[in-house]
């Protein structure tokens, strides 16, 4: 079993943009509860079959496989919750770490968020001067809540 350990942020301002590769991710779930969720994304040429654990603080337990693309296009079309969690992530080394920044599309357009992935819940890291404010513990942030509540049906938006 692996184990991630994750913390999110919003960034502010656009320092973030023309940094790092972006690649388009189409992902959806066929289990998405607060105990475990099992996702299936398609990231550019690639398709993965991911579960996840409860989350603890910042970490869960999680176990990804390669799954081939077009089977992983038929479960986003066929089988897994609508609507799809479609988004363009930068990947952006910085300071020994690297960030992902998702830009969301869709039901979700408006929505960046950015993560890092850390060794332990204590690690330091230097944060870039784009980082602003923590949303780890917030439900709303995690990909299998907008499935449910998609970004732009939220009241009070980030």
């Amino acid at each position: 079993m692996g184990i991630e350990i994750e913390r999110k942020f919003l960034p502010h301002g656009d320092g973030w943009r023309g940094l790092g590769q972006p690649t388009l991710m189409r992902q959806g779930y066929l289990v998405a509860d607060p105990v475990r969720t099992v996702r299936v994304r398609i990231e550019g040429e690639r398709a993965v079959i991911t579960i996840k654990s409860k989350t603890t603080g910042a970490s869960r337990g999680e176990w990804e496989y390669e799954i081939p693309v077009p089977d992983a296009a038929e479960l986003l079309d066929r089988l897994c919750e609508q609507p799809l969690v479609e988004k363009v992530r930068h990947r952006i080394a910085h300071a020994g770490h690297t960030w992902e920044v998702d830009e969301f599309q869709g039901e979700n357009a408006g929505l960046v968020v950015a993560e890092i992935e850390l060794g332990s819940e204590d690690e330091a890291f230097e944060k870039p001067d784009w980082i602003g404010r923590e949303v780890t513990g917030d439900p709303r942030y995690y990909n299998s809540s907008l499935i449910r509540l998609p970004y732009s049906k939220w009241k009070d938006p980030a």
